[in-house]
């Protein structure tokens, strides 16, 4: 396994040539009923392509793994026995993987027909590609964004949505309907595709984000060595957004520890002004969430769960931002 923090190009423990089109990667953590879907898809969607598939269970206890043997013999398992992170995980199976593209797949996609066929062949077809993702769905088949910018002082301090309406050339969104691939900064990591040459040559996952931005920090690394990374939008995957990770407190945290650490990387001379940005966007929402709550005199759940999530995510901040995956929160019905 890659040492946490390490940023060498991956070596892996075999030496031969790649013997299939796709190593098609899962790492699961407690998401069984999703898991099985997701690996079903995969059997039933890829037709064109050689493929494996490696599932890396980060220590789950819903019997994640048993069902997978029991359904689907020829997957291949590793076990951690503890949840490592997604980084981490998938390092340890790019280790071994026999494709000549890696296929970094969350539990909560299912594959619509042919969409890593899809991405394979622009991939061949577009030998300075290092990374590409498809178009995401919703469960009803209404676009998700899929394409992803890299986070800028503009970006932080403001509102995205509104960037992507009045600048849609700079900021690309579902709002825009592509019949071609397009080069973009990044993309969405719930499935996207990776040339092995291209791993090799920048590095793997940097595994000191346990969850979110390593795929922005990913594809900012494809960038700076000269590989293009694209958006194919008929490679079409249905998305059960945030399922895989949860959506409440502690997914919160570990979106902003993330993204501390991946600003800190890479921004190291402007890096308090970052901080300073974020910081004072989450005042502003605790604040107007909380007069609004004070106004309808708290009979709007929605609010007063969003507030109830602002004031907590400022809690946690103001004691440092302690690591959200220790075993220390006493309300775990809301992480």
């Amino acid at each position: 396994m890659h040492l946490k923090g390490q940023h060498r190009p991956g070596v892996a423990e075999s030496t031969e040539a790649p013997q299939l089109d796709l190593s098609i990667i899962i790492v699961n953590w407690n998401t069984r009923d999703m898991l099985l879907t997701c690996i079903a898809s995969v059997y039933k969607t890829v037709r064109r392509a050689t493929f494996e598939v490696v599932l890396v269970d980060n220590g789950s206890t819903d019997d994640s793994v048993a069902a997978v043997k029991d359904r689907f013999p020829d997957v291949l398992i590793i076990e951690n026995g503890q949840n490592l992170g997604f980084a981490a995980a998938n390092n340890i199976a790019f280790q071994s993987m026999k494709g000549s593209y890696a296929v970094l797949l969350n539990t909560d996609t299912e594959l619509t027909p042919h969409a890593l066929d899809r991405l394979l062949e622009f991939m061949e077809k577009t030998p300075n590609a290092g990374m590409a993702g498809g178009q995401l769905l919703n469960t009803d088949g209404s676009r998700q964004n899929s394409i992803a910018n890299f986070p800028t002082l503009l970006s932080l301090v403001s509102n995205e949505t509104l960037l992507r309406l009045v600048l849609p050339e700079r900021y690309p969104s579902k709002r825009q309907t592509y019949t071609s691939p397009l080069r973009v900064e990044s993309c969405i990591g719930a499935c996207i595709i990776v040339r092995k040459t291209a791993m090799d040559a920048v590095g793997w996952l940097d595994e000191r984000y346990f969850f979110f931005m390593e795929e922005t920090d990913w594809a900012l690394r494809m960038h700076r060595g000269g590989w293009d990374v694209c958006f194919v939008p008929d490679a079409r995957i249905y998305h059960a957004q945030g399922q895989s990770v949860g959506a409440g407190v502690r997914s919160r945290k570990l979106f902003y520890r993330s993204r501390y650490l991946y600003l800190k990387k890479w921004y190291p001379r402007t890096y308090p002004i970052y901080v300073i940005a974020i910081w004072g966007r989450l005042m502003v929402n605790a604040v107007s969430n909380m007069v609004g709550v004070t106004a309808t005199a708290g009979c709007l759940p929605k609010l007063n769960d969003r507030f109830a999530l602002y004031r907590r995510i400022v809690a946690w901040h103001l004691v440092g931002c302690p690591d959200p995956m220790a075993p220390i929160e006493s309300d775990s019905n809301v992480d």
